[in-house]
């Protein structure tokens, strides 16, 4: 969502000892109830994997090939990261295919590998979510208006296993954001759904700026993650067959953390195989419960967009100008 533009320190050559790779190391792992300690060892390491990045996003592990895909929303980049290459550009232009200077966040953001091995994206400067194959190329339109009204920008993506996709649609990607009335089509910062079929639908009108999108393990419960300092919630929806959600109700509300958290809102979500919730805010990755009690935290130090879980057993972390990784116990899906 939000970024700090600054010069980046590079950090990303990594040190050889008997070929083993040792990465720099940042923050901490903080502790808020025994049961933590299942999820994330009180000494587990976070290292850093990448930097030199003007505002890392989207990460996504891509199980088949063993490598990581993250969004550089102001470079216009998805950048690629695997142990033997390290980092590398993957896809550019990634999310405006115009001309000249759109916005300050004109690339893709949220990111997610469907069953079938496509890249799905939210694509801030297209105002559209594509999916594309990810060996041949070749981006196909999955949504990119509704009621004939262009979206956004498109933050972030999950998918049903019926294949219905759910996205989150604020105006963080449009060059005057929240206040852009040239621009702007859709009055709301919406959450819709894309059914099998193509059909788009507006599931959610009434959130300030929805953010994260992730869904419970049986598919059951929609979570939305709020960027928003006056209602900083996680909320939590029972979802509908049609792909519509019945009445929302707060999950967490980090207003009421200020003394462990600070003054924070969450960005991205993600969800491991138990139902846990792992929430990129308060400078790191906070997690939850699946009642929503708090767990602990993943600090990194610098404001944290988003996390995903690898097959590799890793929790890999967007963090301003980095990419980190921290060993996980929990069960991912």
């Amino acid at each position: 969502m939000k970024k700090v533009l600054m010069p980046a320190v590079i950090l990303f050559a990594a040190f050889t000892t008997n070929a083993q790779k040792l990465y720099p190391e940042m923050g901490k792992v903080i502790s808020y109830d025994k049961s933590f300690a299942k999820l994330i060892a009180a000494d587990a390491k976070i290292e850093v994997i990448a930097s030199d990045i003007i505002w890392a996003e989207g990460p996504v592990w891509v199980k088949d090939s063993g490598y990581l895909l993250f969004s550089d929303a102001p470079r216009n980049t998805i950048f690629k990261w695997d142990e033997k290459a390290g980092l590398t550009e993957f896809l550019k232009p990634s999310g405006y295919t115009g001309l000249g200077q759109y916005s300050d966040e004109p690339g893709s953001n949220g990111l997610m590998v469907n069953p079938k091995g496509e890249l799905i994206a939210c694509e801030h400067g297209d105002r559209r979510v594509t999916k594309m194959n990810l060996k041949l190329g070749g981006k196909v339109t999955l949504a990119d208006k509704w009621q004939g009204r262009r979206l956004n920008s498109p933050n972030d993506v999950c998918m049903h296993s019926n294949g219905t996709y759910f996205f989150t649609d604020p105006p963080y990607g449009l060059p005057g954001r929240d206040k852009d009335t040239a621009n702007r089509e859709i009055a709301e910062n919406g959450v819709y759904c894309i059914l099998p079929d193509g059909t788009v639908k507006q599931i959610i009108s009434n959130l300030k700026k929805p953010n994260g999108i992730a869904l419970s393990p049986d598919e059951k419960l929609l979570y939305i993650s709020q960027s928003d300092g006056q209602e900083p919630y996680i909320m939590a929806y029972p979802l509908k067959e049609d792909g519509s959600v019945g009445a929302g109700a707060v999950l967490f509300d980090f207003s009421k953390f200020k003394d462990q958290l600070g003054k924070a809102s969450s960005d991205g979500i993600k969800v491991d195989a138990n139902g846990n919730i792992y929430a990129g805010a308060a400078n790191g990755v906070v997690v939850l419960s699946a009642q929503g009690k708090l767990l602990g935290k993943v600090e990194t130090g610098m404001p944290t967009s988003n996390c995903a879980f690898g097959e590799d057993n890793y929790l890999y972390i967007t963090a301003q100008h980095y990419v980190c990784r921290v060993k996980v116990l929990a069960a991912i899906k």
